[in-house]
């Protein structure tokens, strides 16, 4: 997604803390430098305490939960155009986004809406979020192509605005993140029963076939064809590269996730064959992960390049081979949110996890900021935080889906104290903007918290109500 500049000013933010009596941003982070190796930073102490009062923490989920109870009606689409079925919608009506169906955007604003409707109780709003969740994952499987490809936007005038069903093979052209199989299961978990799947689950199966087919790297991870719609848009490890060259960490993340949650769908559905498929893939795909993406070295899960090729035998042919090339793949050292994502999967081993936290996300010259999880490591020279129309810009900014992520990650290790402080902060971030604009926007500086664009924007946002 794009997003548009905001002329909100630095000066409107610090008044905008003063009128919510929220806690000044710069009191609970400071700069003494990267963590050492061996044991917690001195300063990590400062990423585990309470960042709001108890009493600032209740006003700003209280303020949080009533904005998004308001708005949620006004995200639940009725059954328009080509869309037959009533879906969700990322943005409030007239917004940008408004008349769109986005591929991950739906799980996540799903998972929120789930979330608001049981805290606040409100069983009418939990019934109808069940059927526009259902309608949604049944208008992507409706489109869906011969080859069992799924367009990563539909809107309501065009089922395929970005080209992604055309027939070439391989295709060029992004599909749909693979993310449909956690939609599925979340309305299951939520609603309690499964049976409405069984008549499109073979769809799901021709989605992970279509992937197999056309973007499966000879290593087994997946590449994305282009860099149009790849989630986290200027990603440099994706962004500008070559055709088919990224195995990117939060494709392949997404994968593995919902392969899990492909195979206990199919448990619950007594397809027995299916599941232990679906299981083995993803014991498969969390190997690949493991052994091509960890780097020992910097100990951080990397995006890795998969152009790596011995050309001897067409170069010089006759010639003795001699010592066998013995990689697949490189690296990109670029370090970019994805790299906790494993935690998120409770992928990472223990060790693995204490290092990404100790070396990594309580590094305030590299991810930590007062406003949470930068989206690129503050030390990369592409580290940006200007305004960018398209593609919407993940070169630093704080993305509230990148803090979900991370505040996940600390859950399943036990981070707690932390992963209350990155809540916190989250909570913070929220609350002002939308006690000074009076709704939320897209993506924020990640020093100041100032919104950098788009407002109306609710999607992911709402996932902050599950970190309360």
């Amino acid at each position: 997604m794009n997003a548009k500049t905001s002329s909100f000013s630095r000066r409107e933010f610090l008044a905008g803390l003063a009128i919510s009596g929220v806690a000044s941003l710069g009191e609970s982070v400071n700069s003494q430098g990267a963590p050492d190796v061996q044991s917690l930073p001195s300063h990590s102490a400062t990423h585990s305490k309470p960042v709001l009062s108890p009493a600032a923490r209740k006003a700003a989920v209280e303020k949080l939960l009533a904005y998004f109870h308001k708005v949620a009606p006004e995200l639940l689409r009725p059954a328009q155009g080509i869309l037959r079925h009533p879906s969700i919608s990322p943005s409030l009506p007239g917004k940008a986004y408004s008349t769109q169906l986005w591929d991950w955007d739906t799980l996540w604003t799903s998972r929120g809406l789930f979330q608001t409707a049981h805290l606040t109780g409100d069983d009418d709003l939990f019934k109808r979020v069940v059927r526009h969740a259902q309608g949604s994952l049944l208008n992507f499987l409706e489109h869906q192509s011969e080859d069992g490809r799924i367009a990563i936007m539909i809107d309501v005038a065009n089922p395929d605005p970005l080209g992604c069903l055309k027939k070439t093979c391989p295709n060029i052209h992004n599909q749909a993140k693979p993310v449909f199989s956690q939609l599925a299961l979340l309305v299951a978990d939520q609603a309690g029963d499964v049976q409405w799947l069984a008549p499109m689950f073979d769809h799901l199966l021709r989605f992970y076939d279509s992937w197999k087919l056309g973007n499966q790297a000879k290593i087994g991870l997946l590449v994305w064809g282009d860099d149009v719609g790849i989630g986290d848009d200027n990603d440099p490890t994706t962004f500008g590269r070559p055709y088919f060259s990224s195995a990117n960490m939060l494709l392949n993340s997404l994968y593995y996730q919902d392969l899990r949650a492909a195979a206990e769908l199919a448990h619950r559905l007594n397809r027995t064959q299916d599941e232990k498929r679906l299981t083995h893939q993803a014991d498969a795909q969390g190997h690949r992960l493991q052994k091509y993406c960890w780097d020992p070295r910097d100990r951080f899960y990397y995006t890795v390049d998969v152009q790596c090729k011995d050309r001897r035998a067409e170069l010089l042919p006759g010639i003795p081979e001699g010592m066998p090339m013995s990689w697949h793949c490189l690296p990109l050292r670029i370090q970019m949110f994805t790299g906790f994502l494993p935690m998120w999967c409770s992928l990472a081993t223990p060790q693995q996890a204490a290092d990404l936290v100790k070396l990594h996300y309580l590094n305030d010259q590299t991810f930590q900021s007062a406003c949470g999880v930068r989206s690129l490591s503050k030390q990369e020279t592409m580290y940006s935080l200007e305004f960018s129309s398209n593609p919407s810009d993940w070169l630093g900014p704080i993305w509230i889906i990148t803090n979900y992520f991370v505040w996940q990650g600390l859950q399943n290790y036990g981070y707690r104290a932390e992963a209350a402080n990155l809540a916190d902060k989250t909570l913070r971030l929220l609350a002002t903007d939308l006690a000074t604009n009076g709704s939320l926007n897209e993506y924020y500086d990640p020093d100041t918290g100032a919104p950098l664009g788009q407002k109306g924007f609710v999607d992911w946002n709402t996932l902050v109500l599950e970190m309360v």
